[in-house]
């Protein structure tokens, strides 16, 4: 049973700073990955926006699950920015349910692409037979390789929060610096993708516009 009458002063020791610092480098290392992210994306838009002008660009209609697959991952950041919240003010059964909650909208949001995927293959839109449809599948593969790793980090911290779900395990795991630093590390990627994604699909709706 949790407990919320009661606020529990947050380690604040040196001891505790020097080993956040300690572990700094994993920030660092996941800049260094997003910015590749970033990279390759712009090289893959860069040459989308060479081939559309070729003969045998013709532009295609987004499916339209795309636009529910975009709220389901918008929702997703909220959930989990709620979840951290919780986390930090020590309502740890919020803070289960908001991460599970976000977990489940990342899954709804990759099947609801891969229905999109069905929709184009289903109007003859295919990676062999449609330039425009072929960058359209490239980058929602790739997005979608980047949520499932975010869905892979959510899990394992889900599944952290389910077995410290009695209210001082809970506690003695919030205080950790380096569990801390996890559930920071997971909200800024997962933050990251959504944002990737709502640029991506801007940049589709206006580039392919029939």
């Amino acid at each position: 049973m949790e407990k919320h009458g009661t606020r529990h002063a947050r380690p604040n020791s040196s001891s505790g700073d020097w080993l956040s610092r300690r572990h700094e480098p994993y920030r660092f290392m996941l800049a260094l990955a997003m910015l590749g992210s970033v990279l390759v994306f712009l090289i893959i838009l860069v040459v989308y926006l060479y081939r559309r002008h070729g003969a045998n660009w013709s532009e295609v209609t987004l499916p339209r699950i795309f636009w529910l697959s975009t709220a389901f991952i918008l929702a997703s950041s909220a959930t989990l920015q709620s979840a951290v919240s919780a986390f930090k003010r020590e309502h740890f059964l919020n803070y289960r349910i908001m991460l599970g909650l976000t977990f489940f909208l990342g899954i709804l949001f990759v099947i609801m692409q891969m229905i999109g995927w069905g929709d184009m293959i289903g109007h003859g839109i295919r990676m062999e037979n449609s330039p425009p449809g072929s960058f359209i599948f490239l980058i929602s593969g790739l997005h979608i390789a980047h949520i499932l790793g975010g869905l892979y980090f959510l899990s394992r911290a889900f599944l952290e929060a389910i077995r410290n779900r009695k209210y001082l395990d809970a506690y003695i795991y919030s205080v950790n610096p380096p569990n801390q630093l996890k559930l920071s590390l997971v909200t800024l990627y997962w933050h990251f993708v959504d944002v990737l994604w709502i640029l991506l699909f801007a940049f589709m709706i206006y580039f392919h516009r029939k």
